[in-house]
């Protein structure tokens, strides 16, 4: 008989990652599953529970099985398009939140949006701000389309690339978690990473590229007194604050992560132009 004890046993997989599938299949909270470990699975719901189990096991992201992630305390959808949001990128989040919170009417850009998470986790926590988010993926930006629209956060979206086709502005803070990974990496072929869109986790060069051209074009957009702040890799944040200061960016500084990783650089633009 296929209980939900015993589908979760024979799954394979970690009790939590099982009882999370089964759980989205069936709607229902683990502390139904626990009550009622002895109920029977439908034949439907079985084959679905058994095809993610089935997906899981050869490595696809639970962000993509289940089609969702939470995020700053929000859920985002997540499909193959977007990369899954991170705990790691809470941090850009709460540094632009902190710089936007207490200014009516200031305005933020996101470049790379992807899924949306940053974009649409500031404007849900600071919506007396205007924000605006980019990407060069059209598939990408239905994905934060539909999220802004479920949590109800008020985002203009713009597909870009980089700064290419912006609308002519100038904005308060310009944040961005571009692709960083070397092309060599090895990581690239490990883990989630093999299921995530290559163009949102390398710039197919040295993991500076994209980094370069947000910096070195940033000024066009930002008013002066205005900020940049970026995430990047584990060890690239001395050279990150190398290309703020080179652009003439000031206050440059680095923020760690909860783990001590430098994990996101930014400066202040304080030439008016």
């Amino acid at each position: 008989m296929n209980t939900v004890r015993s589908v979760i046993a024979q799954s394979g997989l970690p009790l939590l990652e099982a009882r999370m599938i089964v759980g989205h299949v069936l709607n229902v909270s683990r502390a139904w599953m626990i009550a009622h470990d002895s109920d029977s699975i439908a034949a439907g719901s079985l084959v679905s529970i058994q095809e993610m189990f089935r997906r899981r096991l050869s490595g696809e992201p639970m962000a993509y099985i289940l089609g969702q992630r939470e995020f700053m305390g929000l859920v985002f959808k997540t499909n193959p398009s977007v990369l899954i949001p991170r705990p790691d990128t809470e941090l850009l989040v709460e540094t632009a939140i902190d710089l936007l919170q207490n200014r009516p009417g200031a305005t933020m850009l996101d470049m790379g949006t992807g899924s949306g998470a940053i974009a649409v986790s500031v404007a849900h926590y600071c919506p007396q701000a205007a924000v605006m988010a980019s990407d060069t993926s059209a598939e990408a930006l239905a994905v934060a389309r539909e999220n802004a629209q479920n949590l109800g956060a008020r985002v203009v979206f713009v597909e870009s690339d980089w700064y290419e086709q912006l609308p002519v502005g100038k904005f308060d803070l310009i944040v961005s978690n571009p692709p960083y990974i070397h092309h060599a990496d090895s990581h690239l072929e490990q883990g989630d990473l093999r299921f995530e869109p290559p163009q949102a986790l390398t710039d197919f060069s040295d993991g500076l590229a994209a980094i370069r051209k947000i910096i070195a074009g940033a000024g066009g957009f930002l008013q002066a007194g205005g900020w940049l702040w970026l995430e990047h890799g584990w060890d690239q944040a001395e050279s990150v604050r190398s290309l703020l200061m080179e652009a003439g960016f000031a206050n440059v500084e680095s923020r760690r992560d909860l783990s001590g990783i430098e994990r996101i650089s930014g400066g202040q633009w304080v030439i008016s132009e």
